[in-house]
């Protein structure tokens, strides 16, 4: 039963991407399908990073003894004054170790 579950999981999300990437498939959404797609990556990404910023050890921590969240400001900041990914990803990594090891060891 759970090897037929996995198949049948598999299947659907293999039929489901393989009709937007298909070039034969005649499927055109409209304006309004195609904007409310847009908004389905930022939405991912929040709900990847907003509990791990937010609840670091299962409880909602907003004070500034969260590493997690003062990284995550020094981060945005880092993003708009640069507009660098690369750049943006290491010293915001840095500065993050740097809070883990030496500020809330």
């Amino acid at each position: 039963m759970i090897m037929l579950s996995i198949l049948a999981m598999t299947a659907i999300v293999f039929f489901s991407r393989y009709v937007f990437l298909e070039p034969r498939v005649p499927l055109k959404l409209n304006n309004h399908a195609l904007r409310l797609l847009s908004y389905s990556s930022p939405a991912i990404l929040t709900a990847i990073w907003a509990p791990i910023i937010f609840l670091p050890e299962g409880e909602l921590s907003v004070s500034l003894t969260n590493p997690y969240l003062l990284a995550a400001v020094i981060t945005a900041l880092l993003v708009w004054k640069t507009s660098n990914v690369l750049l943006s990803i290491i010293l915001s990594m840095g500065a993050f170790l740097f809070l883990n090891l030496y500020l809330f060891s």
